[in-house]
C-alpha cells in the first residue's frame, strides 16, 4: 500500500511540473507571436457577453474593482505599451499580458506584482488586497495563477479520511500567525503540522514535504496566509476535506472576502485556541462537514468557466481604464453598465 500511495504521489507531483511547464510554454509563445494590440479584438471578445448572466458578472467585475469616480492618474504612471517582461514576477506578467493587449497602449497602467498587503495611493492593478471597506484603489486580477489557482479532483470521500489537521509549507519569522499556530499546536495529537524551509527557528518543527495527494489524507486542512493569502485554499476548497483557518484579512481574485465561516470553511479563533473543539465536533458530526465540503465546492464551481473568467478579467480592466483614462472614455465599443451595486 505504501509503495502504490508512493508511485501516486510521484505521479501527482511530475503532473504539476508538467502544468508549469506547459503554461511556460504556451505564455512565451503568445508573447513572440500575439499582436501586441488589436482595436478588433476586445469588441469581438465582447460579443459573448449574452451567453452569460449579466447580473453576475456585474457583481464579480464591481467587487474587483471598486472605482465609481473618475480619477487622474500621477504624471509618473508608465503608459500601458511601456509594459514590459519582467524575469523577477515572470507569472505575473504573463498573466497580466494576456489582458493588456487588448486595450489601448497610450492609456496609463498602475501595476503593483508580488504579496500586496498595503492599498495604493491610486487606482492599481494587484494580485491581494487588505479585505477592508476602504481597499477601492487595489485592482484585482488573477495573477500569478500557476501557483495560486490550482483546483484538484479528490477521489478519496471525506469518511476515508484520516480525523486529524494536516500542514506542510514554509513558516518564517516575519510570520507570526503560523509561528504561533506552531507554538501552541506543534505537539497537539490531533494535529500532523510540520514546516519545510530552514528558517532558523525550532529545528524540531522540520518535517519532510507533504505533496497534495498526501494531505488530501486527512479530513481537515490548515489554511493560514503567510505573506498575504493562504496559498491552498484554492486547492482545499476543490476537494473533499475541509479548510480550517481564521477570518482572512486579506483576499485575491478568489474573493476570500466573500467566505461564510461554518459554511465555506471551518472557522477558528484567530488565537487558535478552539482548534480541537471545532475538529471534534465535525468529527462527530460527519453530515455537518460534509455540507461544508460542498459549499466549499459550490463557491470554487464559479471560477472554473474560464471562457466567463477572461471576460470578466477584461471588463475589469475595461472598467479600469474608463475610470483614469484623461478622456474617460477608451473605446465606442458596445459595452456593459458598470454601475456600482
Amino acid at each position: 500500500m505504501n509503495c502504490f500511495r508512493k508511485v501516486i504521489n510521484q505521479l501527482w507531483d511530475r503532473k504539476n511540473k508538467k502544468i508549469k511547464l506547459l503554461y511556460y510554454a504556451n505564455e512565451y509563445i503568445k508573447l513572440i507571436f500575439s499582436l501586441p494590440y488589436s482595436p478588433y479584438a476586445l469588441p469581438n471578445k465582447l460579443k459573448k457577453l449574452s451567453k452569460y448572466n449579466i447580473e453576475y458578472l456585474k457583481y464579480r467585475i464591481n467587487y474587483y474593482n471598486k472605482v465609481s469616480d473618475n480619477t487622474v492618474l500621477p504624471d509618473n504612471v508608465q503608459k500601458l505599451g511601456h509594459f514590459k517582461y519582467q524575469s523577477e514576477f515572470k507569472t505575473y506578467f504573463f498573466d497580466t499580458y494576456r489582458y493588456k493587449r487588448y486595450f489601448i497602449p497610450n492609456q496609463k497602467f498602475s501595476y503593483l506584482f508580488g504579496d500586496i498587503t498595503k492599498i495604493p495611493k491610486y487606482p492599481t492593478v494587484v494580485k491581494s488586497r487588505p479585505i477592508s471597506k476602504n481597499n477601492t484603489n487595489s485592482i484585482l486580477l488573477n495573477l500569478n495563477t500557476v501557483r495560486h489557482f490550482v483546483f484538484i479532483n479528490d477521489n478519496t470521500s471525506y469518511e476515508k479520511k484520516f480525523n486529524k489537521i494536516v500542514w506542510r509549507g514554509n513558516v518564517w519569522d516575519h510570520q507570526p500567525q503560523r509561528v504561533n499556530f506552531f507554538k501552541k499546536h506543534f505537539l497537539n495529537p490531533i494535529c500532523d503540522i510540520g514546516h519545510i524551509n530552514n528558517a532558523g527557528l525550532n529545528p524540531n518543527w522540520i518535517k519532510n514535504k507533504y505533496t497534495i495527494n498526501e494531505q488530501l489524507q486527512y479530513k481537515f486542512i490548515l489554511s493560514i496566509e503567510g505573506n498575504d493569502v493562504a496559498t491552498n485554499l484554492k486547492w482545499i476548497m476543490s476537494s473533499n476535506s475541509i479548510a480550517v483557518m481564521p477570518t482572512p484579512r486579506y483576499e485575491t481574485w478568489f474573493m476570500e472576502g466573500t467566505l461564510i465561516p461554518d459554511y465555506h470553511y471551518i472557522h477558528i479563533n484567530d488565537d487558535y485556541s478552539d482548534l480541537n473543539k471545532k475538529l471534534n465536533y465535525y468529527i462527530n458530526n460527519p453530515d455537518k462537514a460534509i455540507k461544508i465540503i460542498h459549499n466549499a465546492q459550490a463557491f470554487v464551481k464559479q471560477f472554473q468557466n474560464k471562457e466567463q473568467e477572461k471576460l470578466i478579467s477584461l471588463l475589469v480592466l475595461q472598467k479600469y481604464f474608463n475610470k483614469t483614462s484623461e478622456k474617460y472614455a477608451v473605446t465606442d465599443f458596445p459595452s456593459i453598465s458598470l454601475k456600482p451595486i
